[in-house]
């Protein structure tokens, strides 16, 4: 047995013997057992701590035998936490944390403004997207990464942190005092009207107050008039089941099943049902998902679908039905478990099976894999057959244009190492077309000046594409164009509508809603056009 396996095996028997747990064995047989294994990685323990060829501390050796154990479980959702691990978990399942409310991205050589959080410290001393923050305190971001701009901007609600940005078509660095507060991320990234009175709000996460940010959302559009509406959970990660269960009470009526666990611990074997009616019986839903949908997006999707509320759209889900626990250990000490398994209404798990510790997954990532054994069938309150296992399937599939796909494939390959210094441009292009002034909306027209112009940028950062390619990839390329530059110019509702030109999955979700005057005409096909009247006889001289 290797050293390894030794202290993962000991481990278990010792972290059984002394929680108690032996003590509920009733035969005699079972706690010798357990008491002779933990004698065992005492002894194991003392041994390579005395004589092994490099010194190594015993606490040293009990987190390794910690770290074996977890990792023989081979469930990448469970792990010890340390006490900055757990401080980030917790700042993404609550969305809280001490900071000046800004989101950054690391662009051309340059921290770089995307967007000022509203009411934040940020957004009130006038920081706007575009802006490069070349310094802060006393130290130059010259050097620095996105995450070591982000520790540097967060701080203790209260504290104060000086800022020296420079802004497109502004002679001289700004500078600002800022004072830290308490920010809190907003799960609903993005809620506007589209044409036709179809509403669209983007989820970015699941924290602690993410349901009661998509009504009040909700409540703000059907003011403005929204008819139907698109919830876009493509690349929501999840985060707390509560709040998956909470957005799934919106949409559905008392009693009806939302999710249900079941695990071996105490507490974990729940089954969750809306309590209140919904407050949008009739309005029309359609949920976007993809590939990296996850965990309380799974959730949602799930229980709309086998109530047959919305029509899913996009790609196959991720496939993660497992829920997670974290149990505090110290003050700076947890572990994140395994706990339960997630269930959805009509009886389906959609966990993706493991091999070596990660999920299954195709290449393409949009689909369960083939080569497993068929998943099993199950139906939706209307009779609708719906599979389980490897994720959720939507109701209809939309994949990303095969065309554009190659052709971005065909850049990727032509730039080789020089990717950083095409995005660096497509970044200083767009930061520069906002500062001239440049585009007057986000459905502008990339003319061939602004062509020339892009070409002249990547050429100064010593990146030359052949006409050829330049000419071929061309489709590609003017998308990511007018998509960064619509971003940085006009903000990410700006993005959505240059975006909803090219994007095949939101452009058919546009489609169904739009027609939709009910949630039930959402599953009914369009009506066939009547055919041709028959063309008139021939007349005869």
């Amino acid at each position: 047995m290797s050293r390894q396996r030794v202290f993962v095996t000991t481990c278990v028997a010792v972290a059984a013997f002394l929680s108690g747990g032996w003590l509920m064995q009733q035969s005699g047989r079972p706690a010798q057992s357990v008491y002779q294994q933990a004698r065992m990685f005492d002894d194991v323990l003392s041994h390579v701590a005395d004589f092994y060829v490099d010194s190594l501390d015993e606490r040293q050796l009990y987190r390794m035998a910690i770290d074996g154990m977890l990792r023989e479980l081979r469930d990448p959702y469970t792990g010890f936490l340390d006490g900055s691990e757990l401080r980030s978990l917790t700042e993404a399942t609550s969305g809280n944390y001490g900071g000046v409310g800004l989101q950054i991205e690391y662009r051309d050589g340059a921290i770089v403004v995307v967007t000022p959080l509203a009411d934040s410290p940020a957004e009130r001393a006038g920081i706007q997207t575009g802006d490069r923050i070349v310094q802060v305190d006393d130290s130059s971001t010259g050097r620095w990464s996105q995450e070591h701009a982000v520790r540097a901007l967060r701080g203790q609600p209260g504290s104060q942190v000086r800022l020296r940005v420079e802004r497109p078509g502004v002679r001289e660095p700004l500078a600002y005092t800022l004072t830290r507060a308490q920010i809190h991320s907003r799960s609903v990234r993005l809620a506007m009207l589209l044409e036709g009175g179809v509403g669209y709000v983007e989820l970015y996460q699941f924290s602690e107050s993410t349901g009661r940010e998509l009504r009040a959302a909700v409540d703000s559009l059907r003011q403005a008039g929204m008819r139907s509406l698109i919830l876009d959970l493509r690349t929501n990660p999840g985060g707390l089941l509560e709040e998956g269960v909470a957005v799934a009470e919106l949409f559905l009526d008392p009693g009806q099943a939302i999710v249900a666990t079941r695990g071996r611990a105490p507490g974990m074997t729940r089954r969750f049902v809306d309590r209140e009616p919904q407050p949008y019986p009739n309005l029309p839903v359609v949920v976007l998902i993809n590939g990296l949908s996850a965990s309380a997006s799974e959730i949602v999707a799930g229980a709309l679908q086998d109530h047959d509320r919305a029509v899913i759209v996009g790609t196959t889900s991720f496939g993660k039905g497992l829920v997670q626990s974290v149990y505090r250990l110290s003050n700076e000490a947890s572990i994140k478990m395994t706990t339960s398994k997630w269930y959805t209404p009509s009886g389906r798990s959609i966990q993706r099976p493991f091999r070596n510790g990660q999920e299954q997954r195709d290449p393409d990532d949009e689909a369960p894999r083939r080569d497993t054994v068929p998943a099993p069938m199950f139906r939706t309150d209307r009779g609708r057959e719906v599979r389980g296992g490897g994720g959720i399937a939507p109701d209809v599939v939309v994949r990303q244009d095969s065309a554009l796909i190659a052709l971005a494939n065909r850049l990727q390959t032509a730039l080789d190492s020089n990717q950083q210094k095409y995005f660096d441009a497509l970044a200083a292009f767009a930061l520069e077309m906002r500062g001239r002034q440049s585009v007057s909306g986000p459905l502008f027209r990339v003319t061939p000046e602004l062509r020339a112009r892009f070409l002249q940028l990547l050429a100064d950062r010593g990146v030359t594409l052949s006409r050829d390619v330049a000419d071929g990839t061309w489709p590609f390329i003017e998308r990511q164009i007018g998509s960064q530059t619509a971003r940085f110019a006009f903000g990410r509702a700006g993005q959505v509508r240059r975006d909803a030109e090219d994007d095949p999955v939101l452009g058919t979700a546009h489609r169904l809603a739009g027609r939709a005057r009910t949630p039930a005409e959402l599953f009914t096909p369009p009506p066939r056009p009547p055919p041709a009247p028959p063309p008139p006889p021939p007349t005869r001289p």
